[in-house]
């Protein structure tokens, strides 16, 4: 694997430079409107309980392990997030079909329909927000933050230490 050096010399250093910027400006305004949609949902439910639900949502009732694994996060940020949703009844837990001893998540019908009135609202905010762009632009762009976010998940797992450090 190429060196983060290697990489910057056949890349022009101030594309990169103008890349990073961007990102950060981003990422600033990601967090200052928290992206979340317009309308009476706009803001109402934060980003960790967003991406737990819709995940709950894609793939169905799992562990906490399972869960937490295919977040790229820790099982005990997964089990400290997703206690107020099962507090809210958002999310409910039930014994795995397999495992009568395991426990799994699941999202509840409350959980569901909490979750369509958000993905609604944020999907409104998609569309003001590229309501210039054509559909190929949207599309491209798509592909491409999901190209972007699943190599800096590769980076960044590469990056974290595993196991104690000394």
């Amino acid at each position: 694997m190429p060196t983060s050096s290697d990489m910057t010399t056949h890349t022009d250093p101030a594309l990169l430079d103008a890349l990073q910027h961007q990102v950060a400006v981003f990422a600033r305004r990601a967090e200052q409107s928290r992206l979340g949609g317009v309308g009476q949902a706009r803001n109402s439910m934060d980003r960790a309980a967003y991406l737990l639900l819709n995940r709950l949502d894609q793939e169905g009732p799992m562990g906490v392990k399972a869960l937490a694994a295919g977040m790229g996060i820790d099982s005990s940020t997964v089990t400290r997030q997703v206690a107020p949703l099962v507090d809210s009844g958002l999310v409910s837990r039930a014994t795995h079909p397999e495992d009568g001893r395991a426990v799994v998540l699941q999202l509840s019908e409350r959980g569901h329909a909490r979750l369509e009135e958000v993905r609604t609202s944020r999907r409104a905010l998609m569309a003001l927000v590229t309501e210039q762009w054509s559909e190929e632009e949207r599309t491209a762009f798509t592909t491409l933050l999901t190209r972007f976010n699943a190599s800096l998940c590769d980076i960044t797992a590469s990056l974290t230490p595993v196991g104690p450090t000394s």
